[in-house]
């Protein structure tokens, strides 16, 4: 049986306190970071390049480790967590990538299928599930297509059904619009919105402010390693 994946009942997805990350050399690349993101919440995280974000992201996925300061996703404290425990962790996260990262010789049914394999998941409960997320993702007719017979947009809509299959509590979407033109940009975060719509904490790291300022209902603003602004747009309320 597949372990399941670390999720906690706190409302609070995700929290920073006080973090800081230098990298070898002396690079500064967060510097006294705390915030929380909570459960159900829409989140933009917006910064130009070199401003932190990827850091920001390395760290929610234990890809780093915060040089001081606590990181905690899903209840759980990663300067804590065990090595052996880090994938199980991830399971609780659906991450959606700006270039795609699928599989060239895999269709999409295969790509999104083969998130389910490597965790054990039975492939009746495969041939169940993948289907019906393709069908969410508005894929339901290219199943059977492979990555360099679909368009940037219907490659990023395999990479989200993928990101959705396990159910997880917290999609991440790493400029998720970055290799797609505007049009489909818009339908992508549609996407995203629809997917939060049901529950889902969605956070959204990128450089594109003029979809921040459409679809989000928080923005936080990261420069030179700091948190500049953290503050609700109109549909979310008052600035924090």
């Amino acid at each position: 049986m597949a372990k399941k994946p670390i999720v906690s009942d706190d409302s609070v997805m995700i929290s920073l306190t006080n973090v800081e990350k230098i990298y070898p050399g002396g690079v500064v690349a967060l510097q006294d970071v705390s915030l929380e993101i909570h459960r159900g919440e829409f989140v933009f995280v917006l910064g130009h390049s070199g401003a932190g974000k990827s850091t920001f992201l390395k760290l929610i996925l234990r890809e780093e480790v915060a040089t001081t300061g606590r990181v905690v996703v899903g209840g759980r404290d990663l300067s804590k967590i065990r090595q052996r425990d880090i994938p199980y962790l991830r399971r609780g996260l659906g991450v959606v990538f700006q270039d795609f990262r699928l599989i060239p010789t895999m269709t999409a049914f295969e790509n999104v299928a083969f998130a389910m394999r490597v965790t054990n998941i039975p492939e009746r409960e495969i041939k169940k599930r993948v289907p019906y997320v393709l069908n969410l993702v508005g894929l339901a007719g290219k199943a059977r297509s492979f990555p360099n017979e679909l368009s940037g947009g219907e490659q990023q809509r395999v990479a989200l059904a993928r990101a959705l299959v396990h159910s997880p509590p917290i999609i991440i979407a790493d400029e998720p619009t970055g290799n797609i033109d505007p049009e489909l940009s818009v339908e992508i975060m549609e996407l995203l919105k629809a997917i939060n719509m049901v529950g889902t904490t969605v956070v959204v790291v990128t450089h594109e402010h003029d979809l921040a300022q459409r679809f989000s209902e928080r923005i936080i603003t990261i420069d030179h390693g700091e948190v500049v602004e953290d503050a609700m747009t109109e549909r979310g309320g008052e600035a924090l």
